[in-house]
Parts: C-alpha cells; sequence; structure tokens
C-alpha cells in the first residue's frame, strides 16, 4: 500500500475531517472512497473514448433516430 502526503489550507482539512467524522470513517477512508470515485469515472470516460474511436458516427446516429422512431 502506498503512501502519499497531501498539503491542504487548514480550514479545506478542517471540514474535510468534519465530513470524514460525519460519515463515521476516518480522513484516510473518506480520501480512499474519493480516489475511488475519480477512478470510476476516469475508467468509464476512458472506455467510452475508445469505443467511441472505433465506432461508426453514421450507424450511431441512425440507431438514435431508430430508437426515436420507436418512442413515438
Amino acid at each position: 500500500m502506498g503512501t502519499m502526503t497531501i498539503r491542504l489550507p487548514d480550514d479545506k482539512h478542517t471540514r474535510l475531517k468534519a465530513l470524514a467524522a460525519r460519515r463515521g470513517m476516518s480522513l484516510n477512508k473518506l480520501f480512499e472512497e474519493f480516489s475511488t470515485i475519480a477512478l470510476t469515472e476516469f475508467d468509464a470516460e476512458t472506455r467510452f473514448s475508445a469505443r467511441a474511436g472505433r465506432g461508426n458516427a453514421d450507424a450511431g446516429l441512425a440507431l438514435l433516430d431508430k430508437l426515436d422512431q420507436n418512442d413515438q
């Protein structure tokens, strides 16, 4: 497991400690939760971009048109 030092303004540090306490977790666990959310968003964006790069825009738009027609 890695160790990381984060420099934050004192007021932000205090507020984050209060948030962690309200959630019933340590500040370390709070940052672990934040990092999991950030990495999940990053991974989803990366996968979406990779798939979009392999896709066919015309075929995708045709599929959306077909879906719109089915909704009417």
